[in-house]
């Protein structure tokens, strides 16, 4: 698998690993992370972590795309890996308003919904536009559905829901296309606090009965 290492706008660099959701493609977006942030290259600001890909933000009073470019390419190489990824136990109710709709659509009836759901091996792959935004992967293949048609309005912070292979618990009320199956009372984002985000890039989640 060959990166692609490319200047972003005036002060970030791109490194590009391909894909889609997989997790041996975002275990090299983790480990180059993590390698960055053991000996970061000087102007070094920010790293931001995707799905396939890691943004390199850097002071440009410092340093330059070229120099930036240049310290990553060594670590390329590097073994890739989910080093000290935790775990987080998040509880939930399987009382989402579109839970009925789900089941149909699947053939399911909604406790097999539930179970399914329960049983999926989730991965934190980023954040996404919104504050705290956590984009699980893993979602079971007997639960993956596309997107609504269009976003309904109304859905409290805590709803957890669904798309695809993906996963995410909501931290603002806001439309959404996805069909949301439960609800926890767990917090994302706590913005006053010394974490503001409860789980970091590469962590696991296990969705367990409230």
């Amino acid at each position: 698998m060959t990166a692609t290492v490319r200047p972003v706008g005036e002060a970030a660099v791109l490194v590009d690993f391909g894909g889609g959701i997989d997790e041996t493609v975002f275990a090299r977006v983790i480990a180059l992370d993590h390698a960055l942030a053991g000996d970061p290259p000087p102007g070094l600001e920010e790293t931001v972590p995707a799905y396939t890909s890691l943004l390199l933000v850097f002071d440009p009073l410092v340093t330059d795309h070229a120099a930036m470019q240049a310290a990553v390419a060594p670590l390329l190489a590097g073994a890739a890996g989910f080093p000290a990824a935790a775990t987080h136990d998040v509880p939930v109710r399987y009382d989402g308003p579109d839970l009925e709709d789900v089941a149909e659509r699947l053939g399911l009836a909604p406790a097999a919904v539930a179970a399914a759901h329960l049983a999926g091996d989730y991965r934190v792959f980023m954040y996404g536009f919104a504050p705290g935004y956590a984009y699980l992967g893993g979602v079971p293949d007997a639960l993956h559905l596309p997107r609504k048609p269009a976003a309904v309005r109304g859905h409290p912070v805590g709803s957890v829901m669904i798309a695809g292979a993906q996963c995410l618990i909501t931290t603002l009320p806001m439309p959404t296309g996805w069909w949301v199956i439960g609800h926890t009372d767990a917090r994302v984002l706590d913005p006053d606090g010394d974490r503001p985000f409860l789980f970091a890039p590469g962590d696991r989640v296990r969705f367990v009965p409230a």
